[in-house]
């Protein structure tokens, strides 16, 4: 059984140190974590164990949002507070609730993350633009991992 305290320590690490490919084995168990792969994969190393396991892919660091930011500017990074799914709209086919150049203020609703079928809305923290949104609507989140990047500064 894969620890999740464990695996978010590892995937952070990924993200943290902009890593391409990491992968690790430990008893009986074989996780490898790609960027350029659609879903990573914890894959069983022996032919007896259990059925393999997916876990949310690493979205890769932009660095083409980061070096237009330059060293001036004070990007603050939303980031999920909980598993979820991420929905960027108050329901199907309506307007997002930000989009890339939407200025926004501490409190604004941002998005919503859905979990065990309750809609949790993410409000800004900050009062600024947002400037990166890393998911795409309807996908999973994981805890820590990146939502928006906003320009505070």
């Amino acid at each position: 059984m894969v620890d999740i305290d464990q695996l978010k320590l590892i995937l952070n690490l990924v993200r943290e140190h902009e890593l391409s490919e990491f992968e690790v084995e430990q008893e009986g168990l074989r996780l490898k974590i790609r960027k350029d792969a659609a879903v990573p994969q914890v894959l069983p190393s022996a032919p007896a164990a259990q059925a393999a396991h997916a876990i949310a892919p690493v979205v890769p660091t932009n660095q083409a949002l980061e070096a237009a930011a330059g060293p001036e500017v004070d990007l603050a990074v939303i980031e999920s507070p909980i598993v979820g799914t991420f929905f960027s709209s108050p329901e199907p086919g309506a307007a997002p609730f930000v989009d890339v150049g939407s200025v926004v203020k501490r409190g604004q609703v941002l998005c919503i993350i859905e979990a065990m079928k309750l809609m949790n809305e993410i409000d800004s923290e900050y009062d600024g633009e947002v400037v990166g949104v890393y998911v795409e609507n309807g996908h999973p989140v994981q805890y820590g991992e990146r939502l928006f990047a906003i320009k505070t500064g």
